[in-house]
């Protein structure tokens, strides 16, 4: 495994607490996978028989309806894992997994780590951290669902990408589009609508990169109240 990767990992929430000695040992037998863009990582319903932690690149999670809509559930990447909770219960995938742009994932075999698990439970933190972060994630995600506006949730994906928390500056997109929008709980044309709403905001998006003129009027903006411009 290369050293940057290797780094990576060992500062991923989900090793960065965990002892030494089990990182050594669970580093050592992982390997790294290279994945093209649209590859498939896991399908919905497989054994989850590894936890991954995103080298390079942007991975999807997703489940797909009975109606065949695909509903996005998280994206992830660099130092970002997933597959965590359910690999180590044995179980199968309750999502799909895909890569959304070229990437590279740090593959860690879950019946290590449930083993190493059981003989030191001491390594339970770095689990409990991780699946906290998720949990905490989907709570930001049905809050943001609940209280704001379409064009607030893009304001707010922007703003997390943002490289500076103050003054003018530009935000690459991570990946297109369509899946900017199922990540948000929107459609297509919705993120349309949501992007030509926020040049009024100080946004304007340039094919795949957004310039924000003042990042704290936009969180300004994110903060807003959308129920207040009935009281107005």
């Amino acid at each position: 495994m290369r050293k940057d990767f290797e780094q990576i990992a060992r500062q991923s929430m989900l090793l960065s607490n965990a002892p030494e000695p089990l990182v050594d040992s669970l580093l050592e037998h992982a390997h790294v996978t290279h994945h093209a863009r649209g590859e498939t990582i896991f399908l919905q319903e497989e054994l989850a028989d590894a936890i991954y932690i995103v080298a390079d690149g942007w991975v999807k999670l997703y489940r797909m309806a009975p109606s065949g809509t695909e509903a996005v559930v998280g994206t992830f990447t660099r130092g970002h894992s997933f597959g965590e909770a359910v690999a180590l219960r044995a179980a199968r995938y309750p999502v799909s997994a895909e890569a959304v742009t070229e990437c590279e994932l740090i593959r860690l075999d879950a019946a290590l780590f449930l083993r190493l698990l059981q003989e030191n439970p001491s390594i339970a933190v770095s689990m409990l951290t991780a699946t906290y972060a998720h949990l905490r994630n989907l709570v930001e995600q049905v809050e943001q669902l609940k209280s704001q506006t379409g064009p607030q949730r893009v304001a707010e994906f922007l703003l997390d990408l943002a490289p500076s928390k103050t003054g003018r500056c530009e935000v690459t997109l991570p990946y297109d589009k369509v899946l900017i929008a199922g990540r948000l709980g929107m459609k297509p044309e919705s993120l349309s609508r949501a992007f030509g709403k926020l040049k009024s905001k100080g946004v304007a998006i340039r094919q795949n990169a957004a310039v924000i003129e003042d990042v704290e009027a936009l969180r300004a903006y994110t903060e807003d109240d959308p129920a207040a411009a009935w009281t107005r």
